[in-house]
């Protein structure tokens, strides 16, 4: 375990998840966020995904050959007191599987980082690393899958797998939870079977992803408006299907923080 990295959740004793049945009892028993977060960061369920992300942490890029690379699964980040979620894909190869935190280090994590920093989410417009100060208020980070991917494509098996740790996530901010931007068709797919799997009320038939498109779920009798929005990918941003404004308007329409 990589105790050298001051941000890590993790600690000796923290469990060890080796199967997605053990992912679905230790996310269960999870008791709190920061409880929930060091679990996830330990987990080795999928033996594909745990193979990938530490061949990478190992040979790294030569860009960043003089660092040391996480190599774990990404952990969510930000506001413990947030009313709003964000759910990713899942981490890059380079960025959150190098720097441990979500969406830091990359392009994508640049305009989200930016965009929420506009909506004064963030506290600075970038993050580059761990320790660079950057605080969120009122928003949470987390992904569909927090392990790094080959080829940014994590398969069926492995969505199902990580999903017990989304489902903990919603339970556990559920109690304040008005919001969440989903990233991507993938995410937005991800946080609606979760909220069913949970008990939520989902609309039916499922609503369809598309940028800027809403709905609205209910945990009991508080409502909870679900947004879509492209994902912050170069393929998205370099040719204009995402734009600042676009991803700007996505933001605006969680409302109120």
């Amino acid at each position: 375990m990589a105790h050298q990295w001051s941000h890590d959740p993790a600690r000796a004793g923290t469990p060890v998840a080796h199967s997605p049945g053990d992912v679905a009892a230790l996310a269960r028993s999870s008791t709190g966020l920061d409880d929930l977060d060091a679990r996830v960061s330990v987990c080795r369920a999928c033996p594909r995904l745990v193979a990938w992300r530490e061949e990478v942490a190992a040979t790294r890029r030569a860009a960043y050959a003089d660092q040391d690379y996480w190599g774990r699964p990404a952990p969510s980040f930000g506001d413990p007191d947030a009313d709003v979620l964000i759910v990713g894909l899942a981490p890059a190869a380079h960025g959150a599987n190098r720097t441990g935190r979500m969406f830091t280090g990359d392009r994508s994590g640049d305009w989200l980082y930016a965009a929420l920093h506009r909506a004064g989410y963030a506290s600075q417009a970038g993050s580059t690393h761990a320790g660079d100060g950057l605080r969120l208020t009122g928003v949470r980070i987390t992904a569909a899958v927090h392990c790094a991917p080959p080829a940014n494509r994590p398969t069926p098996a492995e969505f199902a797998a990580c999903g017990g740790w989304l489902d903990r996530e919603l339970v556990l901010m559920g109690p304040r939870l008005r919001a969440v931007l989903a990233l991507g068709g993938h995410a937005w797919s991800a946080t609606l079977a979760s909220a069913a799997r949970i008990g939520w009320d989902v609309p039916r038939p499922r609503p369809k992803f598309g940028h800027g498109a809403t709905a609205v779920l209910r945990a009991g009798d508080r409502p909870i408006t679900v947004v879509a929005s492209y994902h912050v990918s170069q393929r998205n941003t370099f040719t204009g299907r995402l734009t600042a404004p676009m991803l700007d308007a996505a933001i605006a329409l969680l409302g109120a923080h």
